[in-house]
Parts: structure tokens; C-alpha cells; sequence
């Protein structure tokens, strides 16, 4: 579901093959930001790589904080697709639909409790103007507990994706209720 050729899980083989076989077996299905890379497993398995690294790796900040940034990036970059993939994730994490409502939009984020504001706002500034980040920024984020370590997966988790919404924006990716529920815990 984009605008260019994809190779369907049925027909991979190969390295396309292996991948798609372990994302079956651990998730349930393949997701259409991944059939996306499928002229290009080599790049696909980089992709997911880093996608488990900075989503699932050893961090400071919670997985409910990490599918915030994304949300909230998704957002600011009118990335449909990543909005509705990662606030579905959110939704296991986070019961308040205020708050996920708040995410969704990128909007009132000063009002969230202040780690969390911290932390979105943080992402939402290096997302859309990120030659005006400055050193002061971190102190904020410092003075509601996060750690250096924790300030570099923010931002690897922000740069992520806004790596990712191009992807999906540039190669027209689409969602649809069914792709985007559904997944195997992970």
C-alpha cells in the first residue's frame, strides 16, 4: 500500500524471505512501513535494527514516554501513518484519552504532567526547528530527572522519526484500521 512496487509476504524469498518469516513470527504480520523496504531487505533489517534499539533498548525514558515522541514527531509532521501506528501502541501504556488526544495533536503539551511535557516538547522543538535548540534545552530536561543517556535516546528517538515520517509521507504509505492493530506484544 504505496506508491511503489512492494514485495508481498507470500512471494518473498531469500533475505526478504527471512525477515519477513521472523517479523510474522514475533509480531503477527508485516507492517505496511515495512513492506515499504522490501525492494531492499539489506536496508530493511538496518531499519529494524534501530527501530528495536532506540523503541525497546535499555533506556531511561519508559516505553510509554518513547511512543509519545513518536506520536508527537508523527504529529508535527502530519504523518498520519506513524500517528495511528504508535498511539495505538500508546494506548496500552496510557488509559487517559485526554492525554492521548493532547499527544495525537501535538497541542496543549505544556499542560501534561512535566516529565512528560518536558520530554514531548523537547521533540516537538527538535522536529521543527531544530537550529534553535540550544544547551539551555537540556537543562530542562535534567531538572525533571532525565540522565545524559536518557537526553541522547530522546533524541535518537525524535531523529528516528523523523526519519521514519519521510519514508512513509515520501513513498505514500498508508494505514488501515486492520494493519494497524493487531500486532503480537513486543
Amino acid at each position: 500500500m504505496s506508491w511503489i512496487d512492494e514485495v508481498d509476504v507470500a512471494e518473498a524469498d531469500g533475505q526478504l524471505g527471512t525477515i519477513y518469516a521472523e517479523l510474522v513470527a514475533k509480531r503477527g504480520k508485516v507492517s505496511n512501513i515495512l513492506k515499504v523496504h522490501s525492494l531492499n531487505p539489506e536496508a530493511m533489517q538496518n531499519h529494524l535494527d534501530l527501530y528495536m534499539t532506540v523503541m525497546f533498548g535499555k533506556s531511561g525514558l519508559s516505553r510509554a514516554e518513547r511512543e509519545a515522541i513518536a506520536v508527537v514527531v508523527s504529529a508535527n509532521n502530519d504523518c498520519a501513518y506513524c500517528v495511528n501506528h504508535h498511539a495505538q501502541a500508546l494506548r496500552r501504556h496510557i488509559k487517559d484519552d485526554e492525554t492521548l488526544e493532547l499527544l495525537m495533536s501535538a497541542d496543549g503539551l505544556e499542560t501534561l504532567e512535566p516529565r512528560l511535557s518536558n520530554i514531548v516538547r523537547h521533540a516537538e522543538k527538535l522536529t521543527t526547528a531544530p537550529s534553535a535548540m540550544t544547551e539551555s534545552d537540556l537543562g530542562e530536561l535534567r531538572a525533571v530527572g532525565l540522565s545524559d543517556k536518557d537526553i541522547l535516546d530522546l533524541s535518537l528517538v525524535t531523529a528516528y522519526f523523523n526519519f521514519v515520517n519521510r519514508i512513509a509521507l515520501g513513498l505514500g504509505v498508508e494505514f488501515t484500521r486492520e494493519e494497524v492493530t493487531g500486532y503480537k506484544d513486543e
